[in-house]
């Protein structure tokens, strides 16, 4: 049996969580021993007094014995979080789409009305994305297109994907073009036009898209 694909996925989050504007808090700083007070290491390094006397090999295998895994992936995603929190305040789209990409996927950290850590916050990740569609920022339009789609951080609507998808599409973005083929194909969130799924499909194959060759090709056996 011939299988449309429809590549309506979940963003990888980008991912998306809520602790509103505030900053993550600072782990890349932890206070050495009290003999060291004046000292402050960086999450993924040693204090000096350890490593005093030791030859650059014995050095990385106390590192690999007490820093902790993934240490390093932690840093890095906070300052990725700090610098693009302060681009997104000034209004540049394209931090705005990452920092809602960090939120829905969990890469930053969010929390509740409790106080409760959250794994991952799509409404805010679609607060942000929703500012940076509204600027005519494509990736950003795909994405809230895929979260109206699913229905996650907003109520589901179909027709709101579609007017998304057709907004990003109409600016080259080849996901935006499958799945605006797809639903046109359903006829999901707009009147069912064949013709012009097989328009958005075609375009979106010419890009190198797979998912976009596969429906194409599904079309035409089904045609023969």
């Amino acid at each position: 049996m011939n299988v449309l694909v429809v590549s309506l996925l979940a963003v990888p989050l980008l991912i998306l969580t809520g602790c509103g504007e505030e900053a993550l808090n600072d782990k890349s700083k932890t206070e050495a021993p009290m003999m060291l007070m004046d000292e402050f290491t960086s999450i993924d390094e040693l204090p000096s007094v350890l490593e005093e006397g030791l030859t650059p090999e014995e050095k990385a295998e106390l590192r690999e014995k007490i820093l902790p895994s993934g240490s390093a992936d932690e840093l890095a995603a906070e300052e990725k979080f700090k610098q693009l929190l302060e681009e997104a305040r000034t209004g540049d789209a394209k931090a705005q789409n990452g920092l809602g990409v960090m939120y829905y996927t969990g890469e930053a950290i969010s929390k509740n009305g409790a106080g409760q850590i959250l794994e991952n916050d799509p409404e805010l990740a679609a607060g942000w994305f929703f500012r940076a569609a509204e600027q005519g920022y494509a990736d950003a339009q795909f994405n809230l297109g895929l979260m109206y789609a699913n229905g996650e951080g907003v109520s589901q609507d179909t027709a709101k994907a579609v007017e998304l998808f057709q907004n990003a599409a109409d600016q080259g973005h080849v996901d935006a073009q499958n799945n605006l083929g797809a639903l046109y194909y359903t006829g999901e969130g707009v009147a069912r036009d064949v013709d012009e799924a097989i328009h958005w499909f075609e375009k979106a194959a010419a890009q190198g898209n797979l998912d976009a060759q596969a429906n194409l090709d599904a079309i035409r056996s089904m045609n023969n």
